[in-house]
């Protein structure tokens, strides 16, 4: 499946801009690390914005989110992204727990946009000049961005990166398409 497929197919079930955004900005880190890891940025990018294809339909039952968006997608993707879709969700869906590069990038990248999105929402600048430092304190402050899992987030190191190294190209991800996302 192509980008331009995979767009449409997440405009097509899910209509809600924060849901979107959200999609976007995950393709965004998810092509950000593979650029950095060597992996296959097309790939590690639709996988991104598809992660939470079902979402809108799961999302007051999630013992089945990441689940029906494997089945939504069934042989349109390789087995490898299929995997990190099903283990991004695997807390809430009992899905076998992340084992692979690819399944740990996606959880940990997915996440981060929620905090990313959040502490940009608060500054006058937006995305402009945030830095990973002003990040590692609001990953402290429980009471900020309080359904972001600090713990996903720091499964980066899983993936060979510090916190501090990961929240930097994070932020340049998502900084590059922040008029798309309404962060500019």
């Amino acid at each position: 499946m192509n980008r331009q497929e995979a767009f449409e197919l997440l405009k097509k079930h899910n209509s809600e801009d924060n849901l979107i955004n959200h999609a976007l900005e995950s393709e965004a880190v998810m092509r950000a690390l593979a650029g950095k890891l060597g992996k296959d940025e097309d790939l590690w990018g639709v996988t991104g914005l598809l992660h939470d294809l079902d979402y809108a339909g799961t999302k007051e039952n999630g013992e089945r989110h990441g689940l029906d968006t494997v089945d939504m997608l069934d042989g349109a993707l390789p087995e490898d992204a299929i995997n990190a879709i099903r283990r991004h969700a695997c807390e809430m869906n009992g899905a076998e727990d992340p084992e692979t590069e690819f399944d740990y990038a996606l959880r940990c990248g997915e996440t981060v946009t929620g905090l990313i999105h959040a502490a940009a929402l608060v500054r006058p600048t937006k995305m402009d000049g945030m830095k990973a430092k002003s990040l590692k304190k609001k990953m402290k402050d429980k009471a900020f961005a309080a359904s972001v899992n600090r713990d996903c987030i720091r499964e980066c190191e899983k993936i060979g990166m510090d916190l501090g190294e990961f929240l930097t190209l994070s932020i340049g991800a998502i900084a590059a398409i922040a008029p798309e996302v309404d962060l500019a």
